[in-house]
């Protein structure tokens, strides 16, 4: 019997709340898939599929408090109260995932209505990481040593003079860890920490919870719309439901290159900034910055939030590079909840397809920007290359 359980139902990333209350409004009929990659060819122990059902089927008892409840209202004002309604009545249906383990591999996918699954995939990846550590009796450092690395990379960062968030919670080594992590980063007062993507963590520690959407949105729209008309379709359909609030785009799910043909003078006005997660940052810094040049913005009121594996130096070289030029902030993920002393594990779960009205199974897939990693449908990365014009 294992102790690992969610606290709360806000123990998710923001963005999949910013997501959720979208497909509520536009999107209600639409029924997805989603599946689990073991990117780091993980072994998984006997019976590690049945701890994990454990912890999912409890999953079904959590459920939004009257105090999470006025949080959301207070800190997301942008976030209606409809939808606040919605997700107090919202549950866990642990009917909508299926684990099967064979030998040391283990398979989870999960597929039901979009609006009421997309909420699965963040605590999942925390579970299966925390239920590997636990069930492989792997000793972690102590909660001393936990709290001086993290304050350590807080004065580093600091003195970089930049802002960044916590970004881990999928990822994390433990619950615990993630919350040390957090008490750590709120500690000092002249701090240029400015928030967590975990909601749950920016209530508990009075933070701002950040986040906008993910690469899933780009995804639904290409497999809904075609992959021509998917990142002009979302863009317009987040600016819809939020009204020019959570202005990060996410710009490499078809590639950056294709995405800034896209991202037109509106877009570009209209949104606060970019979020980089894959491909060169430097790179990535000097097409951001010639694009806002080219209509006519001053690039230094923009900014790009870096999220793609970060640790200090990578922070260090991406600052000193930008500085002057455009406005700059950073979420850091693992390397902030799963620096403990043991290896962080590699997994992701993705979007895999969305279903037709004739009931057929459209496969989505992901370019981004770094070349062989993308993720689908051999034959529908094909078709989307020759869609987009993309050589590689």
């Amino acid at each position: 019997m294992h102790n690992i359980r969610l606290n709360s139902i806000l123990d998710n990333d923001f963005y999949k709340i910013t997501m959720q209350n979208a497909v509520v409004k536009l999107f209600p009929s639409s029924i997805v898939k989603y599946e689990f990659i073991n990117r780091g060819k993980h072994q998984f122990p006997e019976g590690f599929d049945v701890a994990l059902r454990e912890t999912v089927n409890k999953m079904a008892e959590l459920k939004l408090t009257k105090d999470e409840k006025k949080f959301m209202a207070k800190t997301c004002p942008y976030i209606d109260l409809p939808y606040l309604d919605f997700l107090e009545g919202y549950h866990y249906d642990p009917s909508e995932v299926k684990i099967v383990q064979t030998g040391s591999d283990l398979s989870v996918t999960v597929e039901g209505l979009w609006y009421r699954t997309i909420l699965w995939e963040v605590p999942l990846l925390a579970l299966i990481s925390e239920l590997h550590y636990e069930m492989n009796h792997m000793e972690r450092d102590s909660n001393e040593v936990v709290m001086s690395k993290t304050l350590e990379k807080a004065d580093a960062l600091g003195n970089l003079g930049v802002n960044f968030a916590e970004f881990g919670t999928r990822r994390r080594h433990s619950y615990k860890v993630q919350n040390l992590v957090m008490e750590a980063l709120t500690q000092k007062k002249d701090s240029t920490f400015i928030g967590s993507s975990n909601v749950h963590f920016a209530m508990k520690y009075g933070v701002k919870p950040i986040g906008t959407h993910a690469h899933e949105w780009f995804m639904f729209h290409a497999a809904e719309y075609g992959f021509k008309m998917a990142n002009e379709l979302a863009l317009e359909h987040w600016v819809d439901v939020y009204r020019g609030d959570l202005g990060v785009a996410l710009s490499d799910t078809y590639t950056t290159d294709v995405f800034f043909q896209q991202f037109d003078k509106k877009f570009a006005k209209l949104f606060d900034g970019v979020r980089h997660d894959s491909g060169d940052p430097l790179e990535f810094a000097d097409k951001t910055i010639a694009h806002y040049q080219k209509h006519g913005i001053n690039p230094l009121f923009k900014y790009i939030i870096f999220s793609d594996a970060l640790n200090l130096e990578k922070v260090e070289e991406i600052t000193n590079y930008c500085r002057g030029k455009i406005g700059i902030s950073f979420g850091i993920g693992t390397n902030l909840t799963n620096d403990v002393g043991l290896k962080p594990m590699n997994i992701v779960m993705k979007l895999i397809g969305v279903q037709a009205p004739n009931q057929e199974w459209i496969p989505t897939v992901k370019l981004s920007d770094e070349h062989g990693k993308y993720t689908g449908d051999p034959k529908m990365i094909e078709l989307a290359k020759e869609f987009l014009r993309i050589n590689d």
